[in-house]
């Protein structure tokens, strides 16, 4: 336990010094109110959140409203492929990761819970430099211990905000959220939102986090995940079928294609029928 507090101490400054995109805190204009979030918080990922854990302590069921883009951003990405991928995976990670606590419901019920994101930005990566780096640690690997981290060139990265309402409309949390690949804890993928579908994930991780405990979360999240998570990683069948229209994580085999650099749509388990 020592050892992971000593990490979790130090980590922001390797990162610091190994080389992570910016991104700055956007503002998309979506949220209810934005009157009640704190100062700008965080290392890795920049918040300003507001939660009320009072108010979220009797709530039961939850639904996700599929992740939507601000009219700002719409140009930074030319596919529309690529956008559809990354709020699914936004999606997908907040349905899996809230299931521990809410029972998700499919989004045309009512809910105790409403939970809507909207992307304020996204940081294309390089994909020149990501198969680059790429090669490079795939091939030093070969002839040493362990291949070389990530070039710090062409990172990307990803801004989203989000809230949670009650029945009544009534927000319950609200974060306003970013964060930048980094050449330690972020694999370069050949595709302009390789780190940006990465970072969904954190971001869904993070924002269901503060849900679930009802207050803003300090420091790295060191707890083990718990076996529904565990299971839907590995691509199995979510503990809620409202989680299934969101598709399956890639599990090993996007673990594998993230090694080697390959876009994410390659081992996504994308949903069957759309999500809109």
């Amino acid at each position: 336990m020592i050892q992971l507090r000593v990490l979790s101490s130090v980590l922001p400054l390797l990162l610091a010094i190994a080389g992570c995109a910016s991104v700055p805190l956007k503002e998309g204009g979506t949220l209810s109110s934005y009157d009640r979030l704190g100062p700008p918080k965080g290392n890795l990922s920049k918040t300003r959140a507001y939660v009320d854990g009072a108010g979220l302590a009797s709530m039961k069921t939850a639904r996700i409203v599929p992740t939507t883009f601000s009219p700002s951003m719409s140009s930074l990405t030319d596919s529309e492929a690529d956008r559809v991928l990354v709020a699914n995976a936004i999606d997908r990670a907040l349905c899996i990761a809230l299931s521990d606590k809410y029972q998700m419901l499919p989004a045309g019920q009512i809910a105790d819970l409403t939970v809507r994101a909207v992307v304020t930005d996204i940081v294309p990566t390089n994909k020149t430099m990501a198969g680059v780096s790429t090669a490079v640690s795939l091939g030093t690997s070969v002839v040493l211990p362990v291949g070389v981290p990530r070039l710090p060139v062409g990172l990307g990265g990803l801004s989203v905000e989000a809230e949670a309402v009650d029945g009544a409309g009534v927000q319950r949390a609200a974060m306003v959220w970013a964060r930048g690949a980094n050449s330690l804890q972020n694999n370069p993928r050949v595709s302009e939102v390789g780190d940006a579908y990465g970072l969904a994930v954190k971001f869904g991780d993070e924002f269901s986090r503060m849900l679930e405990i009802g207050k803003e979360p300090e420091g790295l999240d060191l707890s083990l995940p718990s076996g529904q998570r565990l299971q839907s990683w590995f691509g199995g069948k979510p503990k809620y079928e409202a989680c299934d229209v969101f598709g399956r994580a890639p599990g090993l085999v996007g673990a594998v294609a993230d090694k080697v650099g390959a876009p994410p749509e390659w081992a996504d388990k994308r949903p069957a029928t759309p999500t809109q």
